[in-house]
């Protein structure tokens, strides 16, 4: 009976948008924000530097990050269209999401360097390890993360508290979103 009370208790927490166990959970999103992407150039693939490369050139493995149009200007997401956040409770580029708030807040991993397209810098994008020994990529010196409750092309989650912190959409300038 304790491991399904604790099942339950665990669903509602990742369905509540991420919010603290012991805090209310935020009211449920009447509507998601439309993100539009910004298109790359028609490459089939480019260089860690976002460059296009030509047949023979090794295809970079690193995951992409790509800039999009949301109601909260240009953002962060993946090559899938997923919105990609910050956690303005890290103050460093180590992460201080794991357990039931990397659940809720999945990290970002790559398994090479990651590769900016279209606004994203080159130069914001890196990584840290994580205590997995995963890497988990960075954008101006913040950990990232996806909201898992989320489809892509949407952001449901921008402003909103959980873990002890706010979680903010992410800029191409490093920054986070206007609120």
């Amino acid at each position: 009976m304790r491991t399904i009370v604790l099942f339950a208790a665990c669903g509602l927490l990742l369905a509540s948008c991420g919010s603290d166990s012991g805090a209310e959970a935020p009211p449920a999103p009447t509507s998601s924000a439309a993100v539009s992407f910004v298109q790359p150039s028609p490459t089939s693939s480019l260089t860690a530097s976002g460059t296009p490369t030509s047949p023979g050139t090794p295809v970079v493995s690193g995951t992409r990050i790509k800039s999009a149009s949301s109601d909260f200007g240009t953002i962060l997401s993946d090559a899938t269209g997923q919105a990609i956040y910050l956690f303005d409770k890290e103050t460093s580029s180590t992460s201080a999401c794991y357990g039931p708030c990397a659940q809720a807040w999945p990290p970002v991993v790559t398994t090479g360097r990651p590769v900016a397209v279209g606004a994203v810098e080159q130069s914001l994008l890196g990584t840290t390890t994580r205590t997995d020994g995963t890497a988990q990529v960075t954008y101006g010196g913040h950990p990232l993360y996806f909201y898992a409750h989320e489809g892509k092309n949407e952001v449901k989650c921008h402003n909103i508290e959980g873990f002890g912190g706010l979680w903010l959409v992410v800029t191409p300038a490093g920054d986070a979103a206007p609120v």
